[in-house]
């Protein structure tokens, strides 16, 4: 199995109207709760709008993003399934849900680092 981050630009929710956002929340909780059934939800939040503070190598702090970036993370997912299609139905799920574009990407596997990963319960 591998995991997934299916995440959102920040702004990319823009468009929903102030009395939306309790059916919006209603829609986005729903896929979570399936994802969590189903077995394969590992983690998500959204992140609150501000700007990201960049660490440096040596430990420097300033604020972010750089300059040229034009876009940062507004929330994510990150699930584990056996394939990248079933990745794209789930991101398809969270969008209809949020409402908004989802990007997914593979996680690179580490085995030490999932040798830390406490057992996920079967699917």
């Amino acid at each position: 199995m591998s995991r997934y981050l299916i995440s959102f630009n920040d702004g990319a929710m823009d468009h929903i109207a102030d009395g939306d956002w309790d059916d919006v929340a209603t829609s986005s909780q729903a896929v979570f709760r399936e994802a969590v059934d189903a077995g394969v939800w590992v983690y998500g939040a959204g992140l609150e709008r501000q700007r990201a503070s960049v660490v440096d190598t040596d430990g420097a702090v300033t604020d972010g993003p750089y300059p040229e970036t034009k876009e940062v993370i507004g929330g994510f997912a990150v699930i584990e399934v056996d394939t990248r299609e079933e990745a794209l139905a789930w991101a398809a799920k969270l969008a209809a849900g949020c409402r908004c574009a989802q990007e997914v990407r593979v996680l690179m596997a580490d085995a030490e680092q999932e040798a830390l990963y406490s057992p996920r319960p079967a699917r």
